[in-house]
């Protein structure tokens, strides 16, 4: 494998029940950039982030991470290894503070691992939070609520994130300031892979980008080549896609 790859799927099949979904998936993500994979409803993205997490068996093909067969492994062990996921949705607990919810993204930390300069760090990134850390998160806006998921999945400090929908249910101020936070994260070296229904915006901030249909990859390169193609937007997106704008 590549050196800057840091995930690679290789001829995936996975699926629910007698339905496959991924049929012979391929794709690679490099090392310290931000991957967007779009695609229409039904193409196996969120079923290609749940096989990666350790959420899905996989029935045929490997996954590497970082030079390691990840194949079927837990999620708890893919945490130990680097790999953090934010599905989709909102998945906080929110009868508890926003500083408990912290607290939990540290649960699978190793022994001896301390945790109390990871919540200082995270309260430093995300002040809004520091603020509100003695509130229940059921108080917090949709915004803050997605800053205290991605906040929690970075408590471990992992190297790849696997984020399904960030911008779900966000209006366009908090939706480019979730992306800002996506764009520090690779600027920290945290390699990320997400969806995005938002797909136009994500890839402008995007370094590569990957089409699916019908569980495969329909085109797999560089995000501003996606964009400049007319055709993802007609076959995709239900329309052509503008010239990207500056990040």
């Amino acid at each position: 494998m590549a050196t800057n790859v840091i995930l690679r799927f290789e001829e995936v099949v996975a699926g629910y029940g007698k339905e496959t979904i991924l049929h012979g998936l391929s794709f690679n993500v490099r090392h310290g950039t931000i991957t967007t994979v779009i695609g229409p409803n039904g193409a196996g993205k969120s079923t290609a982030f749940k096989v990666a997490f350790g959420m899905l068996p996989v029935r045929g093909g490997r996954i590497f991470f970082d030079d390691r067969d990840i194949t079927n492994l837990s999620p708890r062990e893919l945490i130990a290894g680097g790999i953090s996921y934010v599905p989709q949705g909102r998945n906080i607990f929110p009868e508890l503070s926003v500083l408990h919810n912290l607290e939990l993204g540290g649960v699978t930390a190793p022994r001896g691992f301390d945790l109390k300069p990871r919540m200082e760090a995270a309260m430093d990134r995300f002040p809004v939070l520091r603020r509100k850390a003695n509130q229940q998160a059921s108080t917090l806006s949709g915004g803050e609520q997605k800053m205290l998921e991605i906040a929690r999945g970075l408590m471990l400090e992992p190297k790849l994130m696997l984020i399904d929908e960030p911008s779900i249910g966000l209006s366009p101020i908090l939706v480019e300031e979730v992306f800002g936070l996506i764009r520090d994260m690779r600027a920290r070296g945290i390699t990320v892979l997400m969806i995005e229904q938002n797909a136009k915006r994500a890839l402008e901030i995007s370094d590569d980008g990957i089409v699916l249909d019908l569980g495969r990859p329909r085109i797999a390169d560089r995000a501003e080549k996606i964009l400049a193609d007319p055709s993802i937007g007609q076959l995709f997106l239900g329309g052509g896609l503008e010239p990207p704008r500056a990040a």
